[in-house]
């Protein structure tokens, strides 16, 4: 009797779901460490409760305006706070790498 595989991109998936949950702490921590202020923060707060509701929909979606409102605000941080900004750009990246 053979075992089914799982398919390879559901383990990269979840890697990658892992890697974004651990991407959004350091965003939170971003955010309550640092002097982001006003509709700057809105925005931040707003697109990472997105982004945590497609995570716990358990399957990717098909597309998310999330990663174009995100590099928007990381050329915003770029030079006031360039860790957020740098931290922004992992979670673009991540995104991409989980489908969502």
């Amino acid at each position: 009797m053979t075992r089914a595989r799982p398919a390879p991109w559901a383990a990269s998936s979840a890697m990658s779901e892992d890697g974004l949950r651990e991407l959004l702490g350091r965003l939170r921590e971003h955010l309550g460490a640092g002097p982001v202020e006003g509709e700057a923060r809105e925005q931040l707060s707003t697109l990472m409760r997105d982004i945590e509701h497609k995570l716990g929909q358990g399957a990717p979606a098909a597309a998310t305006p999330a990663a174009p409102r995100l590099e928007s605000l990381a050329v915003r941080f770029e030079a006031s706070h360039p860790a957020l900004a740098e931290t922004l750009r992992e979670v673009i990246d991540a995104l991409g790498k989980a489908g969502i």
